[in-house]
């Protein structure tokens, strides 16, 4: 197939702005309608880039983005993202000046950073975290009455927001654990509201805003399935019946060179594969530098004119070798679909993920940033 790519490129990915309104649309009409969304944006907006995924959720009318660090936030900022901005992770005591004064929130999840606090004069927004079962970042529920001794002695914090993350919300099978997680989620928000505090409650990311409505309090967390991914296997199962994603993001490259090969012939390194029968390759300048694993060596495919084609070989640093024997009238400069649909194939990045026995999550995070993403 001829292909669209951009001018001088020979391996890019195209992210579809109708995709991401119609996943955004899905989670407005779940959510409460006085609920807000914060869209996770962390890691590269999931591979999918930070600032253009930010834009484009801005313009539809995300109420927050959620980022790892204050090194994203401040470049969220620096390109005009004017939305409310919560860094989620660990956030070094030497940014919260700037972050400040660029009206971003940070997450507090111990005394050391309380502590810290103190010691600037700017008035900061904080989302206290809050560990009920995840045992990762959070204060626990024997510190609930320090933690509020703290917040009320220092009158620089502004208590926007209180949140907890779940451990388990992704199998609907297995309910309970998120349930006690939500129970304990509660003792926190009750004791805040007692106290005079009226934080913005938060607990559901994708998994638990698609499975517990009662996780839903005054905003949710989605991300994976804002890029139309599945958070699981369990949870698309459960929900598929009733909602659809639309899968955002397309990785695309191109045939560089067509070589006719006979049965017995050894492909690449170390000789890892021998032609059972004679063949037509396609060579394609794409390889584990830009994100294939190299686990997909020999098991892999991609599409080529419609097909399924194999993997031959190792997956080098730069290039793949494909199998396009079943297919017909391949030229050099023809599109090579690695995700994404292509006539009437697709393959999911679920589908690699699953082949690998590995995240789709991590898989998508592994395309190397420097790859150019058009937005169409």
């Amino acid at each position: 197939m001829k292909s669209n790519r951009p001018k001088g490129l020979r391996t890019w990915i195209e992210i579809d702005k109708k995709a991401i309104k119609h996943n955004y649309d899905v989670f407005r009409k779940i959510i409460p309608e006085k609920c807000k969304m914060l869209g996770v944006v962390k890691s590269n907006a999931y591979g999918h880039n930070l600032i253009e995924y930010s834009k484009e959720l801005e313009k539809i009318g995300i109420d927050f983005l959620g980022v790892d660090s204050a090194v994203e936030a401040i470049a969220l900022r620096r390109e005009g993202i004017k939305a409310p901005i919560l860094v989620l992770g660990f956030t070094l005591p030497e940014m919260f000046k700037e972050l400040a004064e660029k009206n971003i929130s940070i997450a507090v999840s111990n005394f050391e950073t309380f502590a810290e606090l103190k010691k600037i004069e700017n008035k900061i927004k904080v989302h206290i975290k809050v560990d009920t079962g995840m045992s990762r970042h959070g204060f626990v529920e024997s510190e609930m009455e320090k933690v509020l001794q703290e917040i009320s002695k220092n009158k620089n914090i502004i208590t926007e927001g209180l949140f907890t993350h779940f451990a388990m919300a992704k199998n609907p099978a297995f309910p309970a654990y998120t349930k006690t997680q939500i129970g304990k989620f509660n003792k926190w928000k009750d004791i805040f509201e007692k106290n005079g505090y009226k934080p913005i409650c938060h607990a559901g990311a994708t998994a638990g805003s698609l499975l517990f409505k009662e996780a839903h309090f005054d905003m949710v967390r989605i991300g994976i399935s804002l890029y139309g991914i599945w958070p699981s296997k369990e949870a698309q199962a459960y929900c598929e019946d009733k909602i659809k994603l639309k899968p955002v993001l397309s990785w695309k490259t191109l045939v560089a060179e067509v070589k006719k090969m006979t049965k017995g012939t050894k492909i690449g390194y170390d000789c890892s594969e021998t032609l059972d029968k004679d063949s037509i390759v396609a060579v394609c300048p794409v390889g584990y530098w830009h994100g294939l694993p190299r686990a997909l060596s020999s098991i892999g495919h991609v599409l080529v004119a419609g097909k399924r084609c194999k993997i031959l070989g190792r997956v080098c640093m730069d290039i793949i070798m494909v199998d396009i024997t079943n297919t017909k009238g391949v030229k050099v400069l023809d599109e090579v679909v690695i995700i994404g649909k292509q006539g009437k194939s697709e393959i999911f990045a679920d589908d690699i993920a699953n082949l690998l026995d590995g995240s789709t999550y991590e898989l998508l995070t592994r395309i190397n940033p420097l790859i150019k993403r058009s937005y169409i």
